[in-house]
């Protein structure tokens, strides 16, 4: 089954190496994390900004400060899974994400199987500092135009 992508959503391809995997064969938990953050990095990217061009100018950085996660099923070698976002909300210096992992399955009712879903607030601070800060402007009226 196709979902249909909304506006203030994003979705990655990710496929399973043996390196993401424990001695079963099972995506370490750890590795989630990795995958959803990936995921936010290139949906940034979608948007014409770069992580590292944010760190240069104006000197800022998108920091985790909460995630909670719900392991529903484990996800194994080889597997190709989509993970996803969608933005619930953006403050003047906080960007609150719902994410998922979900891999095909035409035997499902949905058509895929949902393996990780879960709540991430990230907040911008100042990369030298590591004070919080605000978005720029610019940046955060176009992310709230996402939503």
């Amino acid at each position: 089954m196709k979902h249909e992508q909304k506006p203030n959503a994003f979705t990655l391809p990710i496929r399973i190496y043996f390196e993401d995997t424990d001695a079963g064969g099972v995506v370490y938990y750890a590795n989630y994390l990795k995958y959803l953050e990936r995921c936010r990095t290139e949906w940034l990217r979608t948007t014409g900004h770069d992580q590292g061009d944010l760190l240069r100018n104006p000197g800022i950085a998108f920091v985790v400060r909460s995630v909670n996660l719900e392991y529903l099923k484990p996800a194994r070698l080889d597997d190709q899974l989509s993970v996803g976002l969608e933005v619930e909300r953006i403050t003047r210096s906080q960007i609150f994400f719902r994410q998922h992992i979900r891999r095909a399955n035409p035997e499902a009712a949905t058509g895929w199987d949902e393996l990780v879903t879960g709540k991430i607030q990230v907040v911008c601070v100042d990369a030298a500092k590591m004070k919080i800060s605000s978005i720029p402007e610019p940046l955060r009226t176009k992310l709230e135009a996402l939503q």
